[in-house]
């Protein structure tokens, strides 16, 4: 009798369930199910994670020697723009010329939109001029840019952002790209700017062609040979090339590493909801397990 008593509220829910017992078994059944999908989510987003932390921390590793290969090259940069400097170096403005953009991006993402920001800033400078041409380092810029503006590239380059860049690899780039058959007026190169392990922004640097070294006011001062001043132009543009493109990899390594942090705690975010969703569902199964049950006994007492 107390067990009747204490099922009574439940005997009409009961009863229903008594005439449709197929319903009860499918709400049951589809129950279970989502309890396995939950668990599975669960277990991919947790997998997830193990993996965001672990490139975070890769990240923080690379970044410091990212940050070290950076600081050494900013003497090769520094010391050619020194030169012009005091050369007094202008770019030169002649008709029939076109321009010449260097884009210094990478093969690798996951690293927020520091390749989107350098793709944008080309965009906008093409807006201005359409006739520039392009000479892009790195997949993650050339497929962005061959989309809309692949008629401009006339050179481009895979393989970079592998490891730390080396004066090496700006001086064979700059190699190439002082075979380009094109007469320019104008030579920049388009990189991001390191200003601390939070912030970067694209920038350019000029890398002055030899007509425009060779019309600077202070360029006798030097005395340098006019047979050696190819040599001086692309030895220049190497020393541009490796600063841009060593201050590149650290706005990436820093990027990556806040990325996969952001990643993380969203995730673990995502686990605590779906922790707390799979609690009240295995919950709500219970209870329902047991309200069948309950309701199964006093229904057997009254019959």
């Amino acid at each position: 009798m107390m067990l009747s008593r204490a099922a009574r509220p439940a005997l009409k829910a009961g009863s229903a369930a008594a005439v449709r017992p197929s319903t009860v078994n499918a709400t049951a059944a589809a129950n279970y199910a989502t309890l396995r999908e939950i668990e599975g989510r669960l277990k991919s987003i947790r997998n997830i994670e193990k993996i965001t932390k672990t490139m975070k921390i890769v990240a923080s590793t690379k970044l410091t020697r990212a940050q070290k290969a950076m600081t050494e090259s900013r003497t090769y940069g520094q010391t050619s723009n020194t030169v012009f400097e005091k050369a007094e170096t202008k770019p030169m403005e002649a008709e029939g010329k076109k321009d010449l953009i260097i884009v210094c991006s990478s093969d690798k993402g996951l690293c927020g939109g520091i390749h989107s920001g350098l793709s944008r800033k080309v965009r906008k400078t093409l807006a201005e001029s359409p006739d520039t041409e392009l000479v892009i380092l790195g997949e993650k810029c050339k497929a962005q840019l061959g989309r809309s503006n692949s008629r401009n590239t006339v050179l481009s380059f895979a393989g970079i952002g592998k490891d730390v860049p080396t004066f090496s690899d700006a001086i064979a780039i700059a190699d190439q790209i002082s075979l380009l058959p094109g007469d320019y007026s104008s030579v920049k190169i388009l990189y991001n700017k390191f200003l601390n392990a939070q912030t970067y922004e694209p920038t350019f640097v000029e890398a002055y062609s030899e007509e425009a070294i060779a019309n600077s006011p202070n360029y006798a001062s030097f005395e340098i040979d006019d047979e050696v001043l190819a040599n001086l132009r692309e030895y220049a543009l190497a020393n541009s090339l490796f600063w841009a493109l060593a201050e590149g990899h650290a706005c990436e390594q820093s990027a990556r590493r806040n990325a996969m942090d952001n990643a993380s705690k969203n995730a673990g975010d995502m686990i605590n909801k779906f922790q707390i969703l799979f609690n009240r569902t295995r919950q709500a199964v219970i209870t329902g397990e047991l309200v069948e049950i309950i309701t199964g006994a006093a229904a057997s007492e009254e019959g």
